[in-house]
């Protein structure tokens, strides 16, 4: 009875720097690929794509000195583990893993790789540094990380699914079912605060910068266009 009362606790997976980092992730991609195509919101585009690249770069560090299921080591398997855990999810007896599963992880690294690729030639493009082909490639390197998101989502209902759980609510709350010496012990939310912080003042400084001029100017060239 104990043994079965241990079993379903609720316990932490998550900790507050990794769940903070994926929701502001999702934002800031979702921004910047909406405001991709407007050279009025050229600054907010810009400002997400820096954002975009800042995150990854902290979860690069995570991933290494983080908690035990935000490091890279308890999630990045090799393509065996890939290959049994998506027979098992055809069989539908699938594997469970309290992180990152093994598809997933998949996706996830997908997605760094792609987001770091997206920023470099981003920012090489918006400053000008390199051909004009590095702009298409920010394009293309975009479109294809809406393509894993999409995938990488399928995937999160699917495994919520089969295993009768709420993937999206534990990457809100932190909390997903298993043994008590299975959890992690500090969430670490003084780390997720100072990313909130940053982030704030990051978006606080490239307001500060806009071109406020500019766009006096062309507020008055449109209203006398319409006299």
């Amino acid at each position: 009875m104990n043994d079965l009362s241990q079993a379903t606790q609720k316990i932490r997976i998550w900790d507050a720097p990794v769940r903070v980092f994926h929701w502001l992730l999702v934002f800031s991609f979702v921004g910047a690929y909406l405001t991709a195509e407007s050279e009025v919101w050229r600054l907010v585009h810009v400002t997400l794509g820096y954002t975009l690249g800042g995150l990854l770069a902290f979860r690069l560090v995570w991933g290494v000195i983080g908690t035990r299921y935000a490091r890279f080591g308890s999630f990045v398997r090799g393509p065996g583990a890939v290959i049994q855990y998506l027979k098992s999810i055809r069989a539908k007896r699938p594997e469970h893993h309290l992180g990152h599963n093994p598809a997933g992880a998949v996706a996830i690294v997908l997605l760094l790789l792609l987001g770091l690729g997206i920023t470099a030639t981003g920012y090489i493009s918006y400053n000008d540094l390199g051909p004009g082909w590095v702009s298409e490639l920010h394009d293309l390197l975009a479109n294809a990380m809406v393509l894993v998101i999409i995938g990488h989502l399928v995937g999160v209902v699917t495994a919520s699914l089969q295993h009768n759980e709420n993937l999206v609510r534990s990457m809100v709350t932190g909390f997903k079912t298993g043994e008590v010496d299975q959890g992690i012990r500090r969430t670490w939310a003084v780390v997720a605060v100072a990313i909130v912080i940053a982030v704030l003042g990051f978006w606080w400084l490239q307001w500060q910068s806009a071109p406020k001029a500019d766009a006096t100017v062309a507020v008055q060239n449109s209203t006398e266009a319409t006299k």
